[in-house]
């Protein structure tokens, strides 16, 4: 009981003391938290060495103290209010202007999106959005690939349980914007991929692409370069060596690699272009017949070409981002550096 007694001075000694709100709060937790002195007091009793009587007398001198103590807060809280650090605080003079004023910021992959736009609307194409989430048909079927093809496996594609995709490319949109438009159509879909890639680099599991297909009578691959060069000439302000290389790809024939020198090192090789120089950013072709058929378009009449932009390889180039990684990392100290126009 003698202790009882010394921990209810030590308890009223610091409320005479409290002159904040944060004094308040310091006492609660010093005496009444899980781990407080009243607790931990409790704790260090041997009641199985206590008469009944010693039990009663202790547990009613306990309680007591306990209830003095929880009314002693509550009554300072009341007094001092709860905002009373803030009432402590300096006024603030509305009168005077704000400080540290700053700019909002594009995501770089936004930026070059909202250029390309710019560009391939001023040509005549309109905007397709697509869907993230799509179905097996417009994803492969639809583009002509086949059904043994490895895109479609596991390594590749993130399959869902209902039989639907994550869509590995915007090319997915193609055929719906032909069943939709049908021809003649210039169509622009940036939008979201998804792919089962080991990430590096320049490799993302989530990247970005920026689809452009173009049906009309007589199109050849004399238009599909000089639409190429009016982007890359557009988009990037000056010269880049680019170069053009055979490549297969199911939904085109015949089919094309346009490759840039990296911009990071000059060609002489990094990280970034795995040290070959040059960096694949813009796959196209002349559309396949079997994909003008899927949208519901006769190939002896009409002819086309599409192209797949690496959006988020032509940010890194443009800006001279060296790593993927860093697009997708969520770090505010990349995205200050893109400052938003006033």
């Amino acid at each position: 009981m003698n202790s009882l007694e010394e921990l209810k001075e030590k308890f009223l000694g610091a409320v005479e003391n409290a002159g904040a709100f944060k004094d308040i709060e310091n006492i609660n937790n010093k005496f009444l938290g899980r781990k407080g002195l009243l607790a931990e007091f409790r704790k260090g009793v041997d009641f199985k060495s206590l008469t009944p009587e010693m039990r009663g007398s202790f547990g009613k001198g306990f309680n007591e103290l306990k209830i003095l103590m929880e009314s002693k807060v509550a009554e300072l809280k009341k007094n001092l209010g709860d905002s009373g650090a803030k009432q402590k605080a300096p006024g603030i003079d509305m009168t005077l202007p704000g400080s540290g004023h700053t700019i909002g910021s594009i995501h770089p992959i936004s930026l070059v999106q909202m250029e390309l736009e710019e560009i391939f609307m001023s040509m005549g194409f309109h905007i397709e959005t697509g869907f993230d989430v799509e179905t097996e048909h417009y994803n492969f079927d639809a583009l002509n690939t086949p059904f043994d093809h490895p895109a479609r496996e596991m390594q590749d594609t993130f399959w869902l349980k209902n039989g639907m995709v994550l869509r590995t490319q915007t090319s997915s949109v193609q055929v719906r914007a032909l069943e939709k438009y049908g021809a003649p159509t210039r169509v622009i879909a940036p939008g979201r991929c998804y792919r089962y890639e080991t990430i590096d680099a320049n490799h993302e599991n989530t990247f970005y692409q920026f689809e452009g297909l173009v049906v009309e009578r007589t199109i050849s691959v004399a238009n599909l370069i000089s639409v190429m060069k009016i982007l890359l000439s557009q988009i990037f302000k000056r010269e880049v060596e680019t170069r053009l290389r055979p490549g297969y790809f199911p939904f085109v024939e015949p089919g094309f690699e346009l490759d840039i020198k990296c911009l990071i090192c000059g060609g002489t090789g990094c990280k970034t272009c795995k040290g070959e120089g040059w960096l694949e950013l813009l796959p196209c072709g002349l559309v396949h017949p079997n994909v003008l058929r899927h949208g519901g378009i006769d190939p002896d009449k009409w002819s086309g070409f599409a192209f797949g932009l690496g959006l988020t390889r032509l940010a890194m180039m443009k800006y001279g981002i060296p790593d993927i990684r860093l697009l997708n990392s969520g770090d505010t100290r990349v995205l200050e550096q893109f400052t938003a126009s006033v």
